[in-house]
């Protein structure tokens, strides 16, 4: 008989560990590109949309090469596929710091840098972690892996805006690049071998994918996840020069983005715990409401350095809990045969959102000279994704039990 799980090569709390580091290195280094915004576009004298364009086409390319991604990490393994996800990543961020202008920066920081992120991201982690541990724990394990992701962002806010500040942005550039080569033997751990689960089809890809669309809920879960994208990418890349907009030092932008990841890890958790008890449809609209209501609440009140914290530390309840809860009802809708593939899937759409985020906060910044048009719009977005989530029903889709002979 075989089992779900991977068997790995090493013992499962390395595998977890190693795991964890990978995903706060590749998520912290990713989500300090917001602080770059200024200084990138002061010295090599671009708009806010050129640079947001580049950091939009690198979310798009990392949505759109994630199934593929997480396909191939399903079908030959994970430790290849985050090593050589590091190698490009890595790349991509060291030709950033020398790009000259705003094409060879989509290329550099959007295109090359977006696939390499893919490769070896945490979606990737966590599709590992699916196979590896018993379905009852896996949205725990999902928390676990978030919240680690978010401990880098926490981490890497300030060791980014250290290294502008005291050697400018190319050489910072260059150290997080090199910095990211530690992935590549931490992915030794991730080893292993993927059984075909009992019970489940062994269907292609085209065909996976074919049938997951036909189930309803995860259309609904999908089309969803494109709000998170949009909300994260937009406050990630722009909330930084929105706060200096706003008469705050860059300092603080820093801080503001370290105090959300730091907040996250306690949202993660607490998401990955709450998932193995209550609804997960509910809990996601739950968070898409919080998410609307924080918002709204921080355009009302007057920007200082203390609405820029609570608004973080809100924000970051929310910020990456939808993920946990998102995997696990994938995980609960396909099994953990397809998980890389069809959770990329989502995140393709989760990207999507992004590229929209980014871009159109530096489009409407430049046409009006204001944020506000993109902050109502995530008001908007969030109420809409609520109601989403809302029919998405738990339970697994008949396509892709194996069928009697």
């Amino acid at each position: 008989m075989t089992s779900s799980t991977l068997r790995p090569a090493v013992p499962l709390l390395a595998v977890i560990i190693c795991g964890c580091i990978i995903a706060a290195i590749g998520n912290g280094i990713r989500t300090s590109f917001g602080l770059f915004t200024l200084p990138i576009v002061t010295d090599l004298g671009l708009t806010r949309e050129g640079y947001g364009m580049a950091m939009a086409i690198q979310n798009l390319a990392w949505g759109i090469a994630q199934p593929f991604a997480g396909n191939f990490a399903d079908r030959v393994g994970t430790a290849r596929t985050v090593a050589a996800g590091a190698a490009l990543y890595a790349l991509g961020v060291v030709l950033m710091s020398i790009s000259p202008n705003a094409g060879i920066l989509t290329l550099t920081a959007g295109v090359i840098t977006g696939v390499g992120i893919a490769v070896c991201s945490f979606s990737v982690v966590m599709a590992a972690f699916g196979r590896s541990v018993p379905p009852e724990k896996r949205t725990l394990i999902f928390g676990v892996a978030t919240a680690a992701s978010s401990f880098g962002q926490f981490i890497f806010a300030p060791i980014s805006q250290g290294f502008i500040s005291a050697f400018g942005w190319h050489t910072a550039l260059i150290y997080l690049g090199s910095m990211l080569l530690l992935i590549i033997p931490l992915s030794f751990a991730l080893r292993g071998r993927t059984e075909h689960p009992v019970g489940q089809a062994d269907l292609k890809f085209m065909q996976a994918l074919s049938k997951a669309w036909g189930h309803g809920s995860y259309r609904l879960l999908v089309i969803g996840f494109f709000v998170c994208g949009f909300h994260l990418a937009f406050i990630n890349v722009h909330m930084p020069a929105y706060l200096v907009q706003c008469g705050l030092s860059p300092a603080v932008g820093s801080w503001t983005i370290a105090v959300i990841g730091l907040f996250n890890i306690v949202g993660s958790l607490l998401s990955g715990y709450l998932g193995g008890r209550l609804p997960k449809q509910m809990l996601l609209a739950s968070i898409y409401f919080l998410r609307a209501l924080a918002i709204g609440i921080f355009l009302i009140v007057p920007v200082s350095e203390i609405s820029a914290y609570t608004f973080a530390a809100a924000m970051g309840l929310l910020w990456l809990s939808t993920v946990p809860l998102t995997a696990g009802l994938v995980s609960l809708f396909f099994g953990a045969r397809y998980m890389g593939m069809l959770y990329g899937v989502a995140f393709f759409s989760h990207q999507l959102g992004s590229f929209v985020g980014v871009w159109l906060g530096g489009y409407v910044y430049d046409l009006t000279g204001s944020y506000s048009l993109v902050w109502y719009l995530g008001i908007l977005l969030g109420l809409g994704s609520a109601a989403i989530h809302l029919p998405i029903h738990e339970r697994g889709a008949p396509a892709f039990a194996l069928k009697p002979a």
